[in-house]
């Protein structure tokens, strides 16, 4: 072999790795030589990269399990933070204290914060001159001031001897006063409900409150002071109805004023300062009701009670915080009104309060909502359609907040399916083909479709696209073909709420080229469709599959085509999936679904011909934009297309037939849960109170 020229010399000092090779010999053969703990480090950085740069591919699956849709959401509660005291909870009933008197409400707050700013001044002054008197002795008398620091320490031990002594003696008033509070009757309770009512009686409404704290309580301390289940619900039901009246008649709020600036104004005035530990009091132990009682029919009572006086909140941040949590836990996992009654403190603390508040309503509602659709049955599913809608509903409050996180939320989703595209591994598709993943992007499609109309939504639309399309393109086998169906549907919906043409006939066509096993014509068992993404392996030789197939893609494209029934293209976009379905027709041996294709054809036909003779009797040209886009518009505006007509048809029937589907399954879950017993309420209280709460709401 000759000797290599300058340029081949040069490409391989360059290039080749034997000769890199040797050249980091050479190099680290000078270098001063490197201490164990050195070399260590060297190798494992090394093993590392060799480990990233040759198994990349693993550490992208195993990212999969850390990554969670809700995972971009940090929830920011500083606004929501306060001062929350350890206290039992309990307010003094001591003759001493300022809430007794046979006074009124009003007078006697100004008196006691009158008094107590003179008292303090008093003592003040008072201090201030006998300290004046003894610096003035000792500059006189040096041996008095001797004295004084010789005697120090042992007045320092009489005075620690004295303090001790007074705690002793505080605790037992405070356990004599707990069981001198006995227990709590009816007749109790009339007498001081007579008194607040009547008299406005400051000490009576304490007692009431105290009262209310320990029913509130009820079965979570001991001893239990309410005597019964009727006195139980008497304090509750008198409590939410006068209690918001009193606090608002004292601070001199309207019923209709619900601004958190009204009880922000008055955070500095005596009145507030004297009444913030009373309401404070009932706000916690409301809360605390609310974590305790099981019974649907008490919770919405206690939320619709706690709503009227949700602006009290503004003045104790943390107390807000744990309303909010509550709220959201019940709005996801109740039903019916305490759902709804859930919802509308959570639209309420989002709009009366701050931004950042509403910013946390949201985050927990997400988060709520994507831990209870991991699973949809047909028993849960008008659940949580209404937290699909009532979710919305809130972001709708404040878009440009919501866009925000919409915007996060979407490109987490976004994450999620690239790096299931790249590796296609088993953990990728779990959790893409999954209701949780299914239910995220559905919620956001209804989310753009709604709005996006009034408001430049652009981005979101895209990118929400590129998803659906994504995920249609990982999942082509007949095993996903529900999850491909709401991929066609998400995309018809964002095209009728966007007007953007969106193309769907590929993934349609698709659906009616999946293979039927040998066994097709035997029935398949009762299965719910809309409650799967992925089929069971048996359904796929049923006839049941095949006849979904055909119903499906009749039906999506119908949607489609009804969209674009009245432009002037639609011969044209027809033209294509007319050729499929005319070829499906001439192959398909079953007569049902002939008939199903052949009525489809027939219908687009007369559509075409309808289409063509109007666009031959125009005289713009196919340049002018304006003239193209009002096409038709009058026959639009009055459904005289032959389609219009047939797609109401098709959406009647597919309706109907969900049902019937959904009817058969549910019947059969209803078999199965007949033998098992219904549960008893826990607390044999919670019965009587509801049913009070009901004789006096009317």
């Amino acid at each position: 072999m000759g000797k290599l020229g300058k340029k081949a010399r040069k490409f391989a000092k360059k290039n080749l790795q034997s000769v890199l090779k040797r050249q980091r010999k050479v190099k680290t053969f000078f270098k001063k030589k490197a201490s164990k703990r050195d070399e260590k480090a060297q190798v494992e950085d090394s093993d590392g990269e060799r480990e990233e740069k040759y198994s990349g591919r693993n550490n992208e699956v195993e990212d999969f399990k850390d990554i969670s849709l809700d995972a971009v959401f940090d929830e920011d509660d500083s606004d929501m933070e306060g001062d929350d005291s350890d206290s039992d909870g309990y307010l003094s009933e001591d003759t001493s204290c300022s809430y007794n008197g046979e006074t009124r409400i009003e007078n006697h707050l100004e008196e006691y914060n009158g008094d107590l700013s003179v008292q303090k001044k008093q003592i003040h002054l008072e201090l201030a001159k006998k300290m004046k008197r003894l610096n003035n002795l000792k500059a006189k008398d040096p041996e008095f001031a001797k004295f004084l620091e010789s005697n120090k320490e042992h007045l320092q031990t009489l005075r620690d001897e004295e303090n001790y002594s007074d705690e002793e003696e505080s605790d037992e008033d405070g356990r004599e006063s707990t069981n001198e509070m006995g227990k709590w009757n009816s007749s109790t309770v009339d007498s001081l409900c007579k008194l607040v009512k009547e008299q406005n009686n400051v000490p009576a409404f304490v007692r009431l409150l105290n009262g209310y704290r320990a029913a509130c309580h009820y079965g979570s301390e001991s001893p239990t002071i309410v005597e019964d289940s009727h006195t139980f619900s008497k304090i509750l039901t008198f409590m939410f109805h006068e209690a918001d009246n009193i606090f608002r008649k004292i601070l001199g709020i309207s019923e209709s004023n619900d601004r958190k600036e009204a009880i922000l104004e008055l955070k500095n005035t005596s009145k507030w300062k004297t009444l913030k530990p009373i309401v404070k009091s009932y706000l916690r132990s409301t809360l605390f009701l609310l974590n305790e009682v099981t019974d649907s029919q008490i919770l919405a009572f206690t939320l619709t009670r706690l709503r009227a006086s949700i602006v009290f909140f503004a003045a104790f941040p943390l107390l807000l915080g744990r309303l909010v949590k509550i709220s959201v836990h019940l709005w996801a996992t109740g039903k019916g009104t305490l759902s709804a009654c859930s919802l509308l403190i959570i639209k309420d603390v989002a709009s009366v309060f701050n931004s950042n508040c509403f910013e946390t309503c949201m985050i927990k509602a997400y988060k709520a909502f994507i831990d209870h659709c991991k699973f949809v049955e047909p028993v849960l599913f008008k659940h949580q359609q209404f937290l699909k809608s009532s979710f919305i509903e809130l972001c709708s409050q404040d878009l440009q907040k919501a866009y925000n996180k919409a915007m996060v939320s979407i490109q987490q989703l976004a994450k999620i399916l690239q790096l299931g595209l790249r590796t296609k591994k088993k953990e990728a598709v779990k959790k893409i083909c999954s209701w949780q993943y299914a239910n995220c992007v559905d919620l956001w499609v209804a989310f753009i479709s709604l709005n996006i109309r009034d408001y430049d939504l652009q981005p979101l639309l895209y990118t929400i696209i590129q998803i659906i399309n994504g995920v249609a393109v990982l999942f082509p086998g007949p095993r996903y073909m529900p999850l491909r169906v709401k991929c066609v549907q998400w995309l018809n919906a964002l095209s009728v709420s966007s007007g953007v043409f969106i193309p769907i006939t590929s993934l349609v066509l698709d659906i009616l080229e999946y293979k039927i096993g040998k066994e097709s014509s035997k029935p398949g068992k009762d299965f719910s469709f809309s409650s799967a993404v992925k089929l069971p392996k048996h359904w796929l030789k049923s006839r049941n599959f095949q006849d979904e197939c055909v119903f499906s893609a009749i039906e999506l494209l119908a949607v489609h085509f009804a969209q674009w029934s009245y432009h002037i293209s639609f011969p044209d976009l027809a033209t294509i999936p007319l050729i499929y379905l005319r070829k499906f027709h001439e192959l398909t041996t079953i007569e049902s679904l002939r008939r199903v294709v052949k009525r489809f054809i027939d219908q687009v036909e007369q559509n075409i011909e309808f289409v063509r003779k109007k666009r031959d009797e125009v005289t713009f040209s196919p340049n002018d934009q304006q003239s193209a886009e009002s096409f038709l518009q009058l026959e639009k505006s009055g459904g005289n297309a032959p389609f219009t007509k047939y797609y109401a048809s098709v959406i009647e029937k597919a309706g109907s037939r969900n049902l019937v589907m959904n009817g058969k399954i549910s019947s059969l879950e209803q078999k199965k849960s007949k033998g098992k017993r219904q549960q008893i309420p826990k607390n044999a209280m919670d019965v009587d109170l509801t049913v009070n709460a009901e004789g006096n709401s009317h």
